[in-house]
């Protein structure tokens, strides 16, 4: 299991998206954040890299299968079009969901797969909170307008 702070944290940061979702209208989903993205657009990308994230661990826990790096950039342009073809609310739905899913896959790793993540400077796949943030600011920042 990954160190406690990084379960703590990673628990405030989806408490603070759980907020965020519970907030906004359907106006604010569609919301444009800019770069063919709206709001619902970012909470679907969030889905998406954190349920990543929980079946790669998942899988690892189950078969011995490590993490492979992806090409986030290809990846991120890659579904663009699927997650801007997600129904808003579902992908707030995801969001939250999703989050939840990969605090529980985080906090059941045994400590050797978080170690090798940690040396392997990967410890941003334990450590949720700051893609999290970045995308919670990006669309409270444009909300504010």
């Amino acid at each position: 299991m990954p160190d406690a702070s990084i379960l703590n944290d990673n628990a405030a940061v989806t408490a603070r998206l759980e907020a965020l979702v519970a907030r906004l209208s359907d106006a604010d989903l569609g919301h444009d954040l800019g770069g063919g993205w709206t709001v619902s657009v970012a909470l679907s990308h969030l889905a998406f890299w954190d349920r990543r994230i929980a079946y790669m661990l998942e899988r690892w826990v189950r078969d011995g299968t490590p993490h492979v790096e992806l090409d986030d950039d290809v990846v991120n342009h890659a579904l663009e079009a699927v997650h801007q073809a997600v129904e808003p609310r579902a992908a707030a739905r995801l969001a939250v969901q999703s989050a939840k899913a990969a605090d529980a896959a985080i906090a059941r790793a045994p400590d050797a797969i978080a170690d090798q993540l940690i040396a392997e400077d990967h410890a941003y796949l334990l450590r949720r909170t700051g893609h999290r943030t970045e995308h919670i600011e990006q669309i409270e920042a444009a909300l504010r307008g």
